[in-house]
């Protein structure tokens, strides 16, 4: 499961993500109290990142800049990041946080570990470890721009200025394919190269993308259906010009980084498929945990935590084994699972049926454990063909804060009979409600909060609620069915072996057959599912490791409070805490929590 849209920049850059609404005028500059040089700062800073990266204007629903990609992966983008990152936290350390408000504090907090990480991850060392690997299978730019121009994105295409927008991002577009393809180049003088694993991955998906010529091209989509304020002479102008842009200048570029991956790179992509065998790799892998969890952990005590968590979720799958009634073993209780037809979905329909069905019964009593509710509507749809083989299980792309549009959830139908029934529920309330439809929607709702908490993010804490959200299942009448219950065991023992797995293989030296291996023997998995995970562990080293140590923590915070605070804990005010100052690192949020227990929870 992954959050789409609070990724996308870290596809583009080694940098924090922060996306979505127009950046807040700054505070004039003869503010003087601590309080107002802080939101000043935070104002600027906002509106320089979007300077610098105007995609983010339109993911937060600004069509204004909406003709232009940014420079990115270029020496002077990251020079330009490098900069800011240093000026924000010089001008942040001139701040007296002592004087500030709680809330302040929080921000500055926050604020300071992202542009600190920014600042790590843009060091020449690491930098020389991720700049010549601009492209992967799951996070590739290629796929990201397709779906940007197939008007089932963030990119509208109501009136004449969004088609003559799209226009000029996919000219650029082009540009930023070949200057992916110089990046490449480099890496291959130095030995920091892709898998070859990844690499034929990512020609799979060029492939993909350009086998259906112009007239087959999910970019084209746009220009089969206009919408009725665009002219019949403009129409036919338009789709002559989006014609001849994929026709011309697009798939060819898309062919010519597909032909170069696949006879010049991949005889000289890596065999390892961890990052231990890289030049670089073990310090990038390290900083990259640390990114990840926003904590100070080691890979060997996140294996090991792993292995913990594996053991425990393994006596609740006996458990159910035995309330079921089952006669066999173990890793026959897997196989049934796997293979009897009662599991399986007749069709991709069925499958968001049922997933519908889940969220009506959630939207019943979600309220009596939250004292806020998105005003986001919320669309439930199947991944887009054009990655679905490679795509996670669930997936969530956050609507707009106006609620123009909505935040989706798209669930996975391919290789439909390898698809379980058994966790609908679990999966739902993890991309959805309450999941990260509530996390991402109450932020960016949230007027009163500083832009880059509103929009930005880290993963421990989007990917650590959204498991934490599964957890709440028994309070939301969920898991009555002992398969549905199976089924969140299923999802937490994927995060659980997540641990073991990634870290198995970029500091332990696994290879790609022993991670499938160990995910097959720990849970009913598919081998299509399974095959899929570790090979994003692959493409996307640590970020796997987020979800399950944000959810540890988060839960060992509410047990905390609970423990403390007795008879006065109260889970709405609890949630409101965790959710209404946006996606916070673990040590903040400790602290946050810490606070509130010590005024009495309130």
């Amino acid at each position: 499961m992954r959050v789409t849209a609070l990724l996308i920049a870290a596809s583009l850059f080694a940098i924090t993500p922060a996306l979505a609404q127009t950046p807040a005028p700054a505070t004039p500059a003869t503010a003087e109290t601590p309080s107002t040089r802080l939101a000043a700062l935070f104002a600027q800073s906002d509106a320089d990142n979007l300077k610098r990266n105007p995609l983010g204007l339109l993911f937060r629903g600004d069509t204004s800049r909406a003709g232009e990609l940014g420079e990115v992966i270029t020496d002077a983008a990251y020079a330009a990041e490098k900069r800011a990152a240093e000026n924000e936290l010089k001008a942040l350390a001139a701040i007296d946080r002592a004087t500030l408000s709680a809330d302040e504090q929080v921000s500055y907090d926050t604020f300071k570990w992202q542009r600190e990480t920014d600042l790590a991850g843009l060091q020449p060392a690491l930098l020389a470890a991720t700049a010549p690997r601009p492209v992967d299978h799951f996070f590739g730019f290629h796929n990201f721009f397709a779906e940007l121009q197939s008007g089932e994105s963030a990119a509208p295409f109501k009136v004449l200025k969004d088609y003559e927008d799209a226009l000029l991002r996919s000219d650029q577009f082009t540009l930023l394919l070949d200057l992916a393809v110089l990046r490449f180049r480099q890496g291959m003088k130095t030995g920091v190269v892709q898998p070859k694993l990844v690499v034929n991955n990512v020609i799979d998906q060029l492939n993909n993308l350009t086998a259906g010529g112009v007239d087959g091209s999910i970019m084209m989509k746009p220009v089969q259906k206009f919408p009725d304020s665009i002219s019949a002479a403009d129409q036919a102008r338009l789709k002559a010009s989006y014609t001849r842009m994929v026709g011309q200048r697009v798939n060819p570029a898309l062919i010519r980084m597909r032909d170069f991956l696949k006879v010049e790179y991949l005889p000289v992509a890596r065999d390892g498929v961890g990052l231990s065998a890289m030049p670089g790799g073990p310090d990038l892998y390290r900083y990259l945990v640390a990114s990840s969890t926003t904590t100070n952990l080691s890979p060997d005590e996140i294996h090991n935590i792993g292995l913990a968590e594996v053991a425990r979720i393994l006596k609740g799958m006996d458990e159910v084994k035995a309330r079921v009634g089952f006669q066999g073993d173990r890793p026959a209780f897997f196989t049934h699972l796997r293979t009897d037809p009662r599991f399986k979905f007749a069709t991709a329909q069925a499958m968001g049926d049922s997933f519908r069905a889940v969220g009506s019964r959630v939207d019943l009593v979600v309220g009596q454990m939250f004292s806020t509710l998105p005003k986001s509507p919320l669309e439930i749809k199947p991944v887009p063909p054009h990655r679905e083989k490679t795509d996670a299980a669930g997936s969530y792309n956050s609507g707009t804060p106006d609620g123009k549009r909505p935040g989706i959830f798209y669930f996975n139908s391919y290789d439909l009979p390898s698809r379980s029934n058994y966790g609908t529920e679990t999966l739902y309330l993890h991309e959805a409600a309450p999941g990260h439809h509530f996390q991402i929607s109450l932020a960016q709702e949230n007027e009163k909060l500083p832009n880059f908490q509103r929009f930005g993010g880290n993963t421990a804490y989007a990917e650590g609620w959204g498991l934490y959200a599964e957890s709440l299942g028994p309070e939301l009448g969920m898991f009555k069915d002992p398969y549905q219950l199976q089924g969140r065991y299923e999802d937490e023992m994927l995060r659980a072996m997540r641990l073991v797995v990634d870290t198995g293989l970029h500091s332990k030296g696994w290879g790609r057959d022993q991670a499938i291996e160990y995910m097959l023997a720990n849970s009913s998995m598919s081998r299509t599912d399974a095959v899929a995970e570790v090979e994003r562990y692959i493409a996307i080293p640590s970020q796997a490791l987020a979800y399950k140590i944000g959810q540890l923590t988060i839960s060992r915070l509410r047990a905390k409070a609970e423990a403390a605070l007795g008879p006065k804990f109260d889970i709405k005010g609890f949630h409101a805490q965790v959710l209404m100052t946006g996606a916070l690192p673990m040590a903040v949020l400790e602290a946050k929590i810490d606070r509130w227990i010590a005024q009495g929870g309130r």
